[in-house]
């Protein structure tokens, strides 16, 4: 008699093998994937908060705006200048002035600069966007236009291969 042997046969041996190999490559897909993808993520959330600080702070002054010169009339760096009287109590104007310029640029990329004068005396300046792409006459260049009493501002940022653009259509306030 023999004794019962004990073991996997081979074909046994052959599934599970196979088995693991599908495992591991569907493991290194998935690491792929998350380590990949969180990269690209992060570029693509860089350039959208670029673009939505730029939106939000030129949206802010442009409810404000009694005059409007966009990039259409104005000479680079200038990309929007506006301006707006505030009355105190008294009745004295308090005059304000917003230039937004872009600087410090290369490949066609510009920080976009912000600058706040209040009735010709003091100035306040605030880098408020990085990585805008402005190139006269290119499909996607950042630019603005006005046609009374809207104020269009198209802004796109790049940041390594990422480009986020988005349209700001902004009604100035009533009464002005």
């Amino acid at each position: 008699m023999r004794r019962k042997e004990v073991g996997y046969t081979i074909i046994e041996l052959l599934v599970a093998v196979s088995i693991m190999a599908l495992a591991s490559v569907a493991a290194g897909m998935a690491m792929y994937q998350v380590f990949g993808g969180t990269e690209d993520n992060n570029n693509c959330m860089t350039a959208l908060h670029q673009v939505q600080n730029a939106g939000y702070w030129i949206s802010r002054d442009a409810q404000m705006a009694m005059s409007v010169n966009t990039t259409n009339n104005l000479v680079f760096p200038g990309f929007l200048h506006m301006g707006w009287t505030e009355w105190d109590d008294a009745g004295t104007p308090t005059y304000h002035l917003i230039h937004y310029s872009l600087e410090n640029g290369s490949n066609n990329l510009y920080s976009l600069k912000r600058t706040h004068t209040i009735s010709g005396g003091s100035t306040e300046e605030a880098m408020v966007a990085d990585y805008i792409f402005y190139q006269p006459d290119t499909e996607y260049s950042s630019n603005s236009s006005y046609n009374n009493p809207i104020i269009m501002v198209n802004i796109t940022s790049i940041f390594d291969d990422t480009r986020e653009s988005r349209e700001y259509r902004i009604k100035r306030r009533s009464g002005l």
